[in-house]
């Protein structure tokens, strides 16, 4: 294991966030600039990463990054292809569920569209090749308070330590409290539904495949991982969810058997099961002077269309890049005419995406007739139209829009 860097008090980047948009970013902008002081705020220790049992999904784009940043091999093979995905809109009861939307093929020969990847396998390898390169970590700690002047940001730690840094990234989750701090306000809608995340064995191979069930209380998506297991996030009302977790496993495993179904064989519960609210939140700012907000800090949405993650990652790629160059270019990382050009890059892609998955949500978690089926209606016409699947596909592979260099694999 790599040694870690020593804690200095001076940095050119401070990060607020050990989470994979924290590590990511601090990954990338080492390895584009060794000389760039980088130190990374967590709250928890960081070796405690590898016990996180939640998987991701990682699109194209995603993956192409990490290659670069010289991590992918170390997760690959934990990793598995989505090679197909189904979608599927009907009444909890209905004995047959159609399906009207089919996603396949790959985005390049060899290259699906996306892959599952256990948070347990890529948190640890992202820290490992941060420390590696010789990010410093301030953790267990966590950033309390802060002040701007000029030429600097003070950033006083939960342990009493104080650091100095031309920029403060706040990463640290949709409640950020550096957001807070800052001034920065959102607009929030709580949409009354929490998000159940489990993992579970079945007795036949899904094959890559990944389904999407629009039921009355909201989505429920299986998502495939290596060996016959899968990843579930089963949307339902925040009292039905609470119910459901708190319940016994026999109440629970009924409940799931009704909406997963019996196509991969008898199923069994693979790791525990926790429950998430779920709620649109953008940040009206992503920057001020000396100060950033990426990942679920600047944008946080509904997981219908799986690009939560993804988004935080075409933030580091964008941020990075911008950092980079302005370095290469002598200009102060911190200033805020370089960090309108990273706001510039990404608000605009985050409010259409969170605009995007609350208009889904809203169109798909209810039980009226009529909306059924319009909404089956345009489901089955996208799917006799290639050119628009084809363009589907490419949002979801994250290539859509201009890309950053880290996304399309190209070195900053």
């Amino acid at each position: 294991m790599a040694k870690a860097a020593e804690i200095d008090t001076t940095y050119d980047v401070a990060i607020a966030g050990g989470g994979y948009v924290g590590l990511c970013l601090a990954l990338a902008l080492k390895k584009a600039d060794s000389a760039m002081g980088v130190v990374v705020i967590d709250p928890k220790p960081m070796e405690i990463l590898n016990k996180d049992p939640r998987a991701s999904a990682i699109a194209a784009a995603a993956s192409r990054m990490l290659d670069q940043l010289g991590v992918w091999n170390r997760i690959k093979d934990k990793a598995q292809p989505i090679n197909e995905m189904i979608v599927t809109d009907s009444k909890l009861r209905d004995l047959v569920r159609p399906v009207f939307l089919t996603f396949g093929g790959e985005v390049t020969e060899g290259e699906p569209f996306a892959h599952m990847v256990p948070n347990g396998a890529m948190l640890p390898a992202l820290y490992e090749a941060s420390r590696a390169l010789g990010v410093a970590f301030a953790a267990p700690d966590s950033a309390t308070t802060f002040k701007t002047t000029v030429d600097e940001v003070t950033i006083e730690l939960a342990s009493g330590k104080v650091l100095r840094a031309r920029l403060l990234v706040a990463a640290d989750g949709v409640r950020s409290k550096l957001r807070d701090l800052a001034g920065i306000r959102t607009n929030h809608w709580d949409y009354g539904q929490s998000g159940i995340v489990t993992t579970v064995k079945h007795e036949r191979p899904h094959n890559g495949r990944a389904e999407e069930h629009f039921l009355p209380a909201g989505p429920f998506a299986i998502l495939p991982l290596t060996g016959n297991r899968s990843s579930l996030v089963w949307t339902e009302s925040t009292a039905d969810a609470k119910r459901l977790v708190e319940s016994d496993e026999f109440t629970f495993e009924l409940e799931l058997e009704r909406r997963f179904g019996h196509h991969l064989g008898k199923l069994e519960l693979d790791g525990p099961r926790n429950a998430y609210p779920l709620g649109l939140t953008l940040a009206r700012e992503f920057v001020k002077p000396r100060f950033a907000l990426a990942g679920d800090a600047a944008h946080g949405i509904h997981p219908i269309a799986g690009q939560g993650l993804n988004m935080g990652f075409k933030d580091v790629a964008a941020l990075a890049e911008v950092l980079v160059e302005a370095r290469r270019l002598g200009q102060d990382v911190g200033a805020f005419d370089v960090l309108e050009r990273y706001q510039r890059w990404r608000r605009f892609d985050a409010f259409q995406m969170g605009v995007v998955t609350d208009v889904l949500n809203r169109l798909f978690s209810n039980d009226n007739d009529f909306l059924r089926a319009a909404r089956d209606f345009g489901l089955g016409l996208v799917d006799r139209m290639p050119g628009i699947k084809s363009s589907f596909i490419k949002e979801a592979s994250g290539f859509a829009g201009p890309a950053p260099k880290l996304l399309s694999g190209e070195p900053i």
